[in-house]
């Protein structure tokens, strides 16, 4: 077994460096290192990464680097691909990354992955080809115009997200809308102008069992029914799921059910047959396509040393920023207001997977794991909690992700918008003393009484540190590779962190208790036994009136 992480001498090294270094400023560094910039930038798989406004130098990388080889780094990279137990408390695989291999990769990948990923695929590509082309027909007759998805997690935040990042390339398939939310305000959001007769629902549930799902789908069941009874529903349902016969128990035919494999994790499966409304807006050559931008990223995670592997220098930096400068969130802002859905879908990739409070041996971590992932899309960021990043009390590093062109071709708006991404960087590293503040007030003729009065409220701490991912442009290929970089970050850190990062027990006991709860609602049973507030709150809600003891 292997030592805990807080034990490993590696670890220790780099707490006795932090406290040297920790008045270190990201700008001096720049001052003593004329190439710092292409010493701490890299490229791969079309994304290229500048980490140079981190808080690291060369001795801090190579110390973080020796943790990652002390924690097996590679070893557990090799366990990915080969499609053993990573995912260890439910004795399963995690092979998303079968779902696009190519290369180096699929010759690591279980023959049986790969052939089963084969033929959802292929599954795919019938469906979505006929549904596009016409050839697929509603209960009347009609062309499907309207794809609704319905699913919540893992089956909503990806698909949504690169539907939406993915926009320009939709031209000729159908609209496609999603609903997650059970708040019935969210179904009747997507079906008010939606029409009976043009309108396929696909219902996206691994287990077929999720709460929120199931209720929004028989929601869109009666809202078919009640508009057109008799209606055949399987020529307006389709489903996604590892459990075809609870589907068909819904009435949606075998042939209209696209399977999943145990060894894809929700957050993991837009590669999947999850993926079926990203493929229904944008064409199965462009899901392909973004199959194979994650593919390059996967090849470059596999095979490039750790010193100059992409996903792994990214890991390491938030390892150095959240364990060692204790900061407890990481902000995203995606300058593209196409990946504004990148956030919250990061969010679940990154809190649900390191969210952990025990190792995977079941030790409580004495260190901390994930930190708390949050932003908006930029410029719209900087008019809101920027004014925090830069000037309030903790240090909060931004990952930018930047595209540098277009695709409307309006070079000059892309202009203010690159140049905003790279200002603020810029600004959050250098900051500015109030020696300037005083020179730059003098100049501009302020009165000395209100330089002095205004310079505190004018002065920026800078050293605040982040990330910048650039890509050239934001097409299939490129997001595949952003997308699939996030995801082995987040696997290297779950691996330093000697943590699970594919499974979700959290997740499940909201689940169990949600079902509990609705149950005391419904009157089903009574509330002795729960807590007082549990108790309040059920009385409160179904009676209208004060809560009673």
């Amino acid at each position: 077994m292997q030592s805990r992480l807080d034990r490993m001498p590696e670890w220790q090294s780099l707490k006795r460096h932090a406290g040297a270094v920790k008045n270190r400023r990201i700008d001096a560094l720049f001052d003593r290192d004329r190439n710092r910039f292409q010493n701490f930038s890299i490229s791969a798989a079309g994304l290229f990464l500048d980490y140079s406004k981190q808080n690291i130098d060369a001795r801090t990388r190579s110390l973080l680097l020796d943790l990652a080889r002390a924690t097996d780094v590679e070893g557990w990279r090799g366990r990915l691909f080969r499609g053993e137990h990573v995912n260890g408390t439910e004795k399963r695989a995690a092979l998303h990354t079968a779902l696009r291999a190519e290369g180096p990769s699929a010759d690591l990948t279980p023959p049986a992955a790969l052939e089963a990923a084969r033929d959802f695929q292929q599954r795919m590509e019938t469906f979505v080809t006929a549904i596009r082309s016409g050839e697929w027909r509603a209960h009347g007759g009609e062309r499907i115009d309207t794809v609704i998805n319905i699913g919540i997690g893992g089956s909503d935040l990806g698909p949504a997200m690169v539907a939406r990042a993915l926009s320009p390339d939709i031209a000729d398939g159908p609209e496609v809308r999603f609903v997650s939310n059970v708040d019935p305000a969210h179904l009747r959001a997507a079906l008010t102008d939606a029409d009976p007769d043009t309108t396929l629902f696909i219902i996206a549930s691994k287990t077929f069992t999720t709460q929120e799902t199931l209720s929004n789908a028989r929601g869109a069941r009666d809202w078919l029914q009640a508009a057109r009874p008799g209606t055949d529903i399987g020529r307006h349902f389709a489903a996604v799921s590892s459990r075809p016969d609870r589907a068909r128990e819904f009435g949606i035919p075998e042939e209209n059910v696209f399977p999943m494999a145990d060894w894809v994790g929700g957050r993991y499966s837009l590669w999947s047959t999850i993926g079926l409304p990203i493929a229904l807006a944008i064409g199965m050559p462009g899901f392909r396509e973004l199959l194979r931008g994650a593919s390059a990223m996967d090849e470059h995670f596999l095979v490039a040393p750790l010193e100059e592997n992409l996903p792994v220098l990214l890991a390491l930096t938030g390892i150095w920023n959240r364990n060692f400068r204790h900061a407890a969130s990481l902000v995203i802002a995606p300058y593209a207001q196409r990946l504004d859905l990148l956030p919250p879908y990061l969010q679940q990739l990154e809190m649900e997977s390191n969210g952990k409070g025990v190792t995977r041996e079941g030790e409580a971590v004495t260190w901390d794991t994930c930190p708390a992932i949050w932003g908006v899309a930029g410029t719209n960021g900087q008019h809101a909690f920027f004014q925090q990043l830069h000037q309030g009390g903790e240090e909060l590093p931004v990952d930018f992700v930047v595209v540098a062109r277009d695709a409307g071709g309006d070079a000059a708006r892309q202009r203010l918008l690159v140049s905003n991404a790279i200002a603020q960087s810029a600004a959050l590293m250098r900051g500015r003393n109030v020696d300037e503040v005083r020179e730059r007030m003098q100049v501009d003729g302020a009165p000395a009484e209100e330089i002095e009065r205004l310079a505190p409220h004018r002065t920026f701490p800078g050293n605040r540190p982040s990330n910048t991912i650039v890509l050239d442009e934001l097409t299939p290929a490129t997001l595949g590779a952003l997308l699939a970089l996030y995801e082995h970050k987040v696997f290297v850190q779950g691996v330093i962190w000697q943590i699970c990062p594919f499974d979700q027990w959290g997740v499940e006991l909201g689940k169990e208790l949600a079902a509990n709860v609705g149950r005391l609602l419904a009157g089903e049973v009574d509330a002795r036994g729960v807590d007082g507030s549990t108790r309040g709150l059920v009385e409160r809600l179904t009676r209208g009136g004060e809560a009673r003891d």
